[in-house]
């Protein structure tokens, strides 16, 4: 039997602990008793109290290593899932030898995978939307931050094709044979499938580099070049931030702090079907012809996203010009434009189409914070309400994009993503195809000519590929 957890530590320990000085705080260890044996016990803490360790006698949330000696690991787990701690996933559970070499080298040593005691089920499934797409996009994530292309991009693909999968992944031999699965990739995964957590992400995720640059680029207009520069200076929040006399935000980043609280939120899909219906009612007030789509992760069907994505054009060549500038007026004019960033167009078809993926084409459009009022959407059942939020409306960051009709297809495959499915197409058709394809255009190298296109359709008949739904492209 494993011992109870006891809810305070003995007198005489606690009396013993406090004359010696703990030089390692974020550590406190607790031994385990069981096959270690009292007197072992008592010989180790006094052990490692004298080289300035916190050893514990009770079990507690304040622990941060349990250690233990010839324990079997599924008992050893159980009975910590039993023993009322708040979140047991977050110990270092190990071998008495990261305790041994702790002690040689007089400083808690790093933790590593052969001191671990693994949990032995499986402890995360995967699937789509699942826990491993997630924990790759954090180390894609990092690797952006660090300047790193290739691994970002490697952890990018590797998160797009588990997104994909239909059904739960329990081994790492289910997914022999597919695509973009790297051995760093595969690691991470094992370290998870055994351990039930990742070392390499607890260390990206407790890096303060990078809880710094992630916190700073969620605010809108600041990038990662922005945010390193901001870390740099010595800044970790976003109070120091706004502190900092000698920061000079720009327009774009002055509003993005303005509206922090709303646009760093999730948007639901009911709030996005709301401001189409706001956004086409005001175009067709203004063109009662004009077109307009929604596009980005909630045409391909997702519930929720950072912001919400549309195509306005006209069916007639050049009479999109000055429409986009008359919707914005209309919008200012109803009292619900909170910001407006608009850009005109740049489109030169002599360079066109790019060879290089563009995150941004050079179509007109505008990047803005909308108001949305409660009353203007349907009751989402899904989307709880912030007890705090009283006023009846929120901040929402809306993009809308004027193509002229004839690039408008282009557009609309650009813009309905995802990131990677972009990325993949477009590398699919210079590779197999000799064509370059990008917002605006699909060209031809051999024939040297640009193919025309009035639907997605017609863009995937060009590439000899079957039309991908947009609900398929989400990897």
């Amino acid at each position: 039997m494993l011992p109870r957890v006891k809810k305070r530590p003995r007198p005489v320990e606690a009396g013993a602990r406090g004359q010696e000085e703990v030089k390692f705080n974020e550590v406190t260890v607790y031994l385990v008793e069981r096959k270690m044996g009292s007197s072992r016990r008592s010989f180790l803490t006094s052990l490692a109290r004298s080289k300035g360790f916190r050893v514990e006698y009770a079990l507690s949330d304040e622990v941060t290593h349990v250690v233990a000696e010839d324990n079997q690991a599924g008992a050893l787990w159980a009975w910590l899932r039993g023993s009322g701690l708040r979140d047991v996933s977050r110990l270092q559970v190990l071998d008495i030898s990261w305790f041994t070499d702790s002690m040689r080298e007089g400083r808690p040593v790093t933790v590593e995978t052969s001191h671990c005691i693994p949990v032995r089920e499986p402890v995360v499934s995967l699937s789509v939307g699942g826990h491993f797409p997630d924990v790759l996009e954090e180390l894609a994530e990092n690797s952006e931050f660090n300047e790193s292309k290739g691994p970002c991009l490697a952890f990018r693909r590797a998160a797009s094709v588990l997104k994909s999968l239909p059904s739960a992944v329990h081994c790492l031999g289910a997914i022999q044979g597919l695509p973009c699965l790297g051995e760093h990739t595969k690691a991470v995964m094992e370290e998870i499938l055994i351990f039930g957590r990742s070392f390499k992400v607890e260390e990206v995720q407790s890096d303060e580099r990078y809880q710094a640059l992630k916190l700073f680029t969620s605010v809108f207009g600041v990038g990662p070049k922005t945010a390193e520069k901001w870390y740099r200076r010595g800044l970790r929040s976003l109070k120091e931030i706004l502190a900092e006399p000698n920061i000079q935000l720009n327009r774009m980043q002055r509003a993005g702090f303005l509206y922090y609280r709303d646009i760093s939120k999730a948007v639901s899909k009911t709030e996005a079907k709301a401001l189409r219906s706001i956004i086409e009612e005001t175009a067709h007030w203004i063109a009662p012809d004009s077109i307009l789509a929604l596009t980005g992760g909630f045409r391909r069907g997702k519930e929720y996203g950072h912001d919400v994505d549309f195509l306005l054009t006209m069916p007639e060549m050049g009479k999109e010009e000055g429409l986009l500038l008359r919707v914005i007026d209309r919008l200012r004019d109803q009292g619900i434009l909170l910001y407006c960033e608009h850009q005109g167009s740049t489109v030169d078809m002599s360079k066109l189409p790019s060879r290089r993926f563009e995150a941004m084409d050079h179509f007109e459009k505008c990047f803005l914070i909308l108001r949305l009022e409660e009353g203007q959407m349907e009751r989402d059942e899904g989307l709880q309400k912030d007890p705090g939020e009283s006023r009846g409306w929120r901040a929402v960051r809306v993009d809308l994009v004027a193509p002229p009709v004839d690039r408008y297809a282009f557009a609309l495959l650009g813009w309905t993503g995802s990131r990677q499915f972009e990325r993949d197409l477009r590398r699919f058709a210079r590779k197999e195809r000799g064509m370059c394809l990008d917002n605006h255009a699909l060209y031809d190298k051999t024939k040297k000519l640009f193919l025309p296109a009035t639907s997605e359709e017609d863009i995937f008949a060009h590439l000899g590929l079957e039309y991908v739904e947009p609900w398929q492209r989400n990897a």
